[in-house]
C-alpha cells in the first residue's frame, strides 16, 4: 500500500520540511543507517566517495509552455542553493554527492547541460546553479521517457565519483509516446540497482493538442519509478512549481527505503496502460 504525505508532513533527516505543495507517493519509507546502505565497488580506487550521484533528466518537449521551462530551471538552480539542501547535505556520511543535469525529448534527443559536478557546500552549489541558469532555454519534439532513462544509466560510469547510492530523477508533463516502452527502460535500470524518481507535472489541464492524460501520476508510479525508496512527488500548481522541486531534492539526498521491496512492472497490475502515450500517438497519426 502507497503512503500519501503532503509535502509539508515531509521531514528529510528530522529537521527540514517543504511547503504544503502536493501529494508525495512512495511506498512505506524509513530512513537506513549509512553503514547499512550498500556500497557501488568502485573501479577507481582513488575515486571520491560521495552519498549519492544523482542524474536530473528534465522535459523539455513542447507540452511544455516557455514559463514552465523557465519556472523549472530556475528551481532546480534555487533548490541547490537552498540552506536546506546545504544543510542536509551536511548530515550525508560524506557530506557531498555529484550531479548531472540533461534535457531530453524525444528518444534521440537528450542534451547534458551540466557534466558531472561534486555539490559540497555553498561554493559549488552556487557554481552548478549559474551554469543551470546561463543556458538557453530550448523546447523540441516527442516526449521519451523511455530514451531519458537510457540515455542515463551509462551516465554513472562516467561519473568520477562513487556514490552510496544512484538516482534518476525524470521531470515531465506527459506519458512515453516516443522510443521503447518505458516499463523495459525502468526494469532494466532496476536490475542495475538504480533508483527512479518522479516528477509528474500536472499544473494544466488535460489537453488533446499536447497529448496529456488525466493519471499522469498514477503513470509515473506504476510505470516510471522504481528501486528503493522510490517515489513521486506531484506538481498540480504552478506557483508550488519550486518548492517541490526542492522538497524533491531534499528527499533524494536524505536517502530513504521502503520497508518492502518494490515490485517491478512486470509482476504488477499498473494501474494506467504502461503504453498509452504510444496509443494516443498512434491513435492520432498513424504511426
Amino acid at each position: 500500500m502507497r503512503l500519501l504525505f503532503s509535502i509539508g508532513a515531509v521531514l528529510v533527516a528530522g529537521m527540514f520540511a517543504g511547503g504544503d505543495v502536493a501529494g508525495i507517493a512512495a511506498p512505506g519509507l524509513k530512513f537506513e543507517s549509512p553503514k547499512k546502505q550498500p556500497q557501488r565497488l568502485a573501479a577507481d580506487k582513488d575515486a571520491q566517495m560521495v552519498d549519492v550521484e544523482l542524474i536530473l533528466a528534465v522535459d523539455v518537449s513542447y507540452s511544455m509552455d516557455m514559463d514552465e521551462l523557465a519556472i523549472q530551471r530556475e528551481g532546480y538552480a534555487q533548490a541547490i542553493q537552498s540552506k536546506e539542501f546545504l544543510q542536509a547535505l551536511k548530515l550525508g556520511p560524506n557530506g557531498r554527492i555529484a550531479v548531472t543535469y540533461f534535457e531530453w525529448a524525444a528518444s534521440s534527443d537528450q542534451k547534458i547541460i551540466i557534466p558531472w559536478r561534486l555539490v559540497d557546500g555553498p561554493e559549488t552549489a552556487d557554481a552548478v546553479a549559474a551554469e543551470i541558469m546561463k543556458t538557453p532555454i530550448r523546447r523540441a519534439s516527442r516526449t521519451s521517457i523511455s530514451g531519458a532513462i537510457n540515455f542515463a544509466m551509462p551516465l554513472f560510469d562516467e561519473d568520477p565519483y562513487r556514490g552510496l547510492r544512484r538516482v534518476i530523477d525524470i521531470s515531465g508533463d506527459g506519458p512515453n509516446n516516443n522510443g521503447g516502452p518505458v516499463t523495459v527502460a525502468r526494469d532494466a535500470a532496476l536490475e542495475k540497482g538504480i533508483v527512479i524518481n518522479g516528477l509528474p507535472i500536472m499544473a494544466k489541464e488535460p489537453s488533446y493538442s499536447t497529448m496529456d492524460i488525466d493519471n499522469l501520476d498514477h503513470y509515473y508510479e506504476d510505470c516510471v519509478i522504481g528501486g528503493p525508496g522510490s517515489f513521486v512527488i506531484t506538481i498540480k500548481e504552478r506557483d508550488k512549481f519550486k518548492e517541490a522541486i526542492r522538497t524533491k531534492l531534499l528527499m533524494e539526498i536524505a536517502g530513504r527505503t521502503p520497508e518492502r521491496p518494490v515490485v517491478p512492472v512486470a509482476d504488477k497490475e499498473p494501474r494506467v496502460n504502461c503504453l498509452i502515450g504510444e496509443k494516443i500517438w498512434s491513435d492520432r497519426w498513424g504511426r
